[in-house]
């Protein structure tokens, strides 16, 4: 697969994750607040801060209907009325790529709808297509015409057939460079259900970068375990405060936390290298440690090999190879071919 750019960031295997801060309405429809929210993703070390633009009117119907796990939460509101609350201005959207410039973090936001990207699509670099839009082919089919990244997340998707789908609409309108997010839709999502190994399981059957959108309060468990499978791209929503007022500040990681996560993820992918098996430079001191066939005590020439006077030990500090250690039953049963004082490597001509 390509390597995929988004501004001045490269997404690909050889490259550092992709880490998303999600941000989402944590604004609590405050500017100065927004502002604060990429200062601390930029302080953090995330690549990107996202936002979210939508509507209530494009997303709900005018109705009383309240949602129980916004009622767990505290939040008693119908649920238009809290989206309807939460809303981005759109004229916060050239404000906050601004910030975001002068803070050298990348600005997303996730539209929600055919008119939030058309006024996203100025300033963003990359697109987010959120998991209950994973089905909505017309956004989709609308937002890979723009010819930008996408990510894509696939919370309460049925199966692959679903993800496989979606990628079809965004592929036959000639974007390919598309990044799968395992997703849970779940807020808080309990650890046993963040399934991070699908991680894994997508790109190997979908043929496609992945990541993962992480709901779980934890901040580093299912980021490093994603990062161990091979994930490029991380969003993990954050907020100012856990007690701010807002459904989605109760689960979202908190600055310090941020930063921790950030620094841990950085931290595992150089870790885990290349995968090629071979003699790393650093080991070069210590690699004449191995074991080889000693004497233990002065042999003459002639004199029997025994376990008295050779030994198998190991031999700090001396480069040359002398016999290895499946040599010293063979050794046995042979004599020395000269004299040879206690405590040296047994080379194939000292074997008679």
């Amino acid at each position: 697969m390509r390597t995929i750019r988004i501004g001045n960031r490269l997404i690909g295997d050889d490259e550092p994750v992709f880490i998303i801060a999600e941000a989402g309405s944590n604004h609590n429809a405050s500017l100065e607040q927004a502002y604060r929210l990429i200062d601390v993703a930029a302080e953090a070390g995330a690549d990107a801060v996202k936002f979210q633009n939508f509507s209530a009117d494009k997303i709900y119907p005018k109705t009383e209907a309240t949602v129980d796990y916004l009622q767990r939460l505290g939040v008693h509101k119908p649920i238009y009325d809290i989206i309807r609350d939460m809303e981005m201005p759109y004229d916060w959207v050239p404000l906050l790529a601004q910030r975001c410039q002068s803070r050298d973090i990348i600005f997303l936001s996730t539209p929600f709808d055919e008119e939030a990207a058309d006024v996203l699509d100025p300033h963003v670099e990359a697109f987010k297509i959120a998991s209950y839009e994973l089905t909505h082919f017309p956004l989709i089919r609308h937002v890979a015409k723009k010819g930008k990244p996408i990510f894509l997340s696939t919370g309460a998707a049925f199966g692959l057939e679903e993800v496989r789908s979606a990628l079809d609409v965004a592929r036959r309108v000639g974007n390919i460079d598309l990044v799968v997010n395992q997703c849970t839709a779940r807020y808080p999502c309990p650890p046993e259900a963040v399934n991070v190994r699908t991680v894994a399981t997508m790109r190997s059957q979908l043929g496609v970068y992945t990541g993962l959108s992480d709901h779980s309060r934890d901040p580093l468990c299912a980021p490093v375990a994603a990062t161990g499978l091979g994930a490029v791209a991380l969003e993990k929503h954050f907020t100012l405060s856990n007690r701010l007022p807002g459904p989605d500040h109760a689960f979202a990681v908190e600055p310090h936390e941020l930063k921790v996560m950030v620094q841990a993820v950085r931290c595992v992918k150089f870790m885990l290298g290349n995968g090629e098996k071979k003699r790393h430079a650093v080991e070069e001191e210590l690699a004449n440690y191995r074991r080889a066939v000693f004497t233990i005590k002065p042999v003459r020439a002639g004199d029997p090999f025994t376990r008295a006077n050779v030994a198998v030990l190991r031999k700090p500090g001396m480069p040359e190879a002398g016999l290895s250690p499946d040599s010293i039953e063979r050794v046995l049963t042979r004599t020395a071919g000269k004299d040879l004082p206690a405590y040296v490597l047994v080379h194939e001509e000292d074997v008679r």
